[in-house]
């Protein structure tokens, strides 16, 4: 199976039983197949399921919304309160590179956002983390200060963040609406 007529890009070979065969994507909206029988079985052959498009990928998802962003003139034709709520969800769920990017989207929400349109308490479950992050870094004296992506990820966001809430006039409610009740009252004794 191919993306092009003559086999040459996105190849994807298969032979022998059913367990060898695994899923995969091919870029473009037409697949070339060519199937062979060496006619040692009297077997039908091998059937394959072709799905067009896969409707909330994750790369795929983050692309778009990477793209609509940049675009000066499509931002403000977006419900960027919905998708503010829908990507602090995906950040605080994802993992690894997915996460990376999704607090991407987040730094660039956060940028664009000409109001108040996002609702910055949600990043509190992004603030224990950070925090958590933090602290660990602070009592690890062992190891260099070498931050790893999603310390430094989290450490822009909320850097940013910081200062659109400051610009707002509404620091105070937001460092408040992020901490918990527990941290609040640890930094009164200190």
């Amino acid at each position: 199976m191919s993306s092009s007529s003559d086999f040459q890009q996105d190849r994807h070979s298969f032979s022998g039983s059913p367990q060898k065969w695994n899923d995969f994507e091919l870029p473009g909206d037409t697949l070339y197949y060519r199937f062979t029988s060496d006619m040692s079985n009297t077997e039908w052959g091998y059937k394959f399921t072709v799905t067009a498009g896969h409707l909330g990928r994750f790369q795929t998802g983050f692309e778009i919304l990477k793209q609509m962003l940049s675009e000066e003139r499509v931002v403000p034709h977006l419900p960027l309160a919905k998708i503010w709520e829908w990507q602090v969800g995906v950040a605080c769920r994802q993992t690894g590179h997915q996460r990376l990017k999704a607090i991407h989207l987040l730094l660039k929400i956060v940028q664009c956002s000409a109001q108040r349109d996002c609702d910055l308490t949600l990043l509190k479950p992004l603030w224990q983390l950070f925090t958590h992050m933090e602290n660990n870094l602070c009592h690890d004296i062992a190891k260099p200060g070498i931050l790893l992506p999603l310390h430094r990820a989290l450490a822009e966001l909320f850097f940013v963040t910081e200062n659109r809430v400051t610009e707002l006039g509404s620091l105070q409610e937001y460092l408040l609406a992020l901490n918990t009740e527990d941290h609040l009252h640890r930094c009164t004794a200190q």
